[in-house]
């Protein structure tokens, strides 16, 4: 049985279905609000063949709010770029990101028309994604997200070869006093050093946010990486 909460979904506004991208809503948050908030900000997040999936984290106790009970994708120790993963958290939660993406391929949409990304923590999900889990899929995306100093992911990237990796776009923006933006470019050059296809655009003046610019850009990625067939 799925540890998720409830998925909500966009639609394909168009006749057929051939592609999925996931997007993953931040700590504390829910799969409903992350589409709610989307969708006002870019003013209706749609497109003619793809649908938009957006899961809720399971309900579990998390350190950084006193172990308190919270819709996290996984635990961590502090929210700190220097903090030790919980990889015993992150494995669990790893169970369910593969079972969505089987899901979609078992509709007959491979990994490689399948892009994963999201915001906070959830774009700290999909680095784990696309370059640990399942690095078919057509890209992937993060918003003010980061990587722990000696991630798991750049472990493994160093015997990855980069033809393998599929393309990231990153953004962030430069007044977040969450996730601090040197957090994200500390992991874009980390990832970069080890070969990851990746691209980083800092949003002026914007804090710990999605903004109509971001989505614009994620909108360009995702329409580049996932055309209409």
């Amino acid at each position: 049985m799925s540890r998720l909460g409830a998925l909500h979904l966009t639609k394909p506004t168009g006749p057929k279905h051939t592609a999925t991208v996931i997007f993953f809503h931040g700590s504390g948050d829910t799969g409903g609000n992350m589409k709610e908030w989307v969708n006002i900000m870019a003013r209706n997040f749609t497109f003619p063949h793809i649908k938009v999936m957006f899961p809720t984290a399971p309900l579990q106790p998390y350190t950084p709010n006193g172990g308190a009970m919270s819709n996290v994708w996984f635990d961590r120790a502090n929210i700190s770029i220097d903090a030790p993963e919980k990889l015993d958290s992150i494995s669990k939660i790893e169970v369910e990101v593969k079972d969505l993406i089987q899901g979609e391929n078992k509709l007959g949409i491979p990994s490689n028309r399948i892009i994963i990304g999201g915001f906070s923590m959830g774009g700290s999900l999909s680095f784990h994604a696309a370059y640990r889990w399942d690095r078919n899929i057509a890209g992937a995306f993060v918003f003010s997200s980061f990587l722990n100093n000696g991630s798991v992911v750049y472990q493994e990237l160093k015997n990855a070869s980069s033809s393998t990796l599929p393309p990231l776009l990153q953004c962030h923006g430069d007044n977040d006093d969450v996730v601090p933006m040197e957090w994200g470019k500390t992991t874009y050059n980390e990832l970069k050093t080890l070969g990851a296809p990746i691209q980083f655009h800092v949003l002026e003046r914007l804090g710990h946010q999605i903004n109509k610019r971001g989505l614009n850009l994620i909108r360009d990625f995702i329409e580049k990486h996932l055309p209409d067939v």
